[in-house]
């Protein structure tokens, strides 16, 4: 039984690029049986995180804000470059619709989806900085929000940043201290046992919880017209943009398998839950529509770049092997040589 419940594990990760469009899609077709699911999401996303903080310390994340680089490289791509990228992109489009741009704005100035974190943990990425760049990013962005509206679109929104506060106590800080906690106070039990031991639970807990989040999508979805078929094909276009950002950041700075799915999972995974209430809240019903358009394109993405990257470190890993092989002949026949 517990053979056939870790085999179920391995299978969910290793066909997420089946399993989440499919999840997707019945999300989107049956929004009245898993709509009452998204009441149990930030349980749920509490459990996923202190899955993921089993395999951490203490003292790999206070590393992450010693040797802050790469922290503040990906908050300078989510915070400053991705939404006035989005900006430029999207005025020049639908310059005729600015209830579209004003969505397509706030969908890549809200902060790093929670959702990330079990991404990154997924795929072997880097945990540590995974969190830190979730909790920093949800901290600041109160203001960094306000902000960026203000500047780009000249729009003035008042943000619950207490609600905010304690969405992210709840589901990402409490449940990681918790994580790390266990596994520094039972010396690795934690990450050894418990954590390979619930990860099943996990993965289908977060397709559950994808199939949720979905529902929300189901009114646009099938009502659909041209311009919002632009719009969707737009936000696509531009949210593989974000993981794609992150990966070529990431390849730059040499880095190996874990900085490369961390970059590119924070890059490319926003937090549209918050998004879809402050434009519901705020601004026009047209602006929640490209918001929750990646509802369906980021889980899709991230279980497609999760496989691409593992083929990519693959190939690296294949590629260094040869050319250590083609030196170790070369050596080995230049001895030969000598005697």
């Amino acid at each position: 039984m517990a053979n056939r419940y870790q085999q179920l594990g391995s299978f969910l990760q290793s066909h997420m690029t089946i399993c989440v469009p499919a999840c997707v899609a019945v999300g989107v077709l049956l929004p009245q049986v898993f709509g009452p699911v998204s009441a149990v999401g930030p349980l749920m996303f509490a459990i996923m995180t202190f899955q993921g903080s089993l395999n951490n310390t203490f003292r790999q994340l206070m590393q992450v804000f010693r040797h802050p680089l790469h922290l503040l490289i990906i908050l300078g791509v989510i915070m400053v470059l991705m939404p006035a990228l989005a900006f430029a992109c999207a005025s020049a489009l639908f310059a005729g619709n600015p209830d579209l741009i004003t969505g397509i704005v706030l969908a890549y100035s809200v902060p790093i989806g929670v959702v990330s974190f079990m991404w990154v943990g997924m795929y072997r990425g880097n945990t540590s900085l995974a969190l830190a760049a979730i909790l920093v990013s949800t901290v600041v962005s109160p203001l960094t929000i306000p902000a960026t509206l203000s500047i780009l679109l000249g729009a003035t929104v008042h943000i619950d940043a207490l609600g905010m506060v304690v969405d992210m106590i709840f589901m990402i800080a409490v449940p990681a201290i918790a994580g790390m906690a266990v596994n520094e106070l039972t010396r690795g039990w934690g990450h050894e046992r418990l954590s390979p031991a619930i990860s099943p639970a996990c993965r289908v807990l977060m397709l559950l919880n994808i199939t949720a989040n979905s529902t929300k999508m189901s009114a646009y979805v099938l009502d659909m017209n041209l311009q919002r078929i632009e719009a969707a094909l737009f936000v696509l276009v531009f949210a593989t943009s974000g993981f794609m950002i992150g990966l070529a950041i990431a390849r730059l700075l040499h880095g190996s398998q874990d900085l490369l799915v961390t970059m590119s999972f924070d890059c490319g995974l926003r937090n549209i839950s918050s998004g879809a209430t402050l434009a519901a809240q705020y601004f026009p019903g047209e602006a929640v529509f490209p918001i929750m358009c990646g509802t369906i394109f980021q889980q899709v993405l991230a279980a497609t770049f999760g496989r691409t990257i593992e083929r990519i470190c693959s190939e690296d890993t294949a590629e260094r092997d040869r050319k250590i092989g083609i030196a170790k002949a070369l050596v080995s026949r230049h001895r030969q040589q000598r005697r």
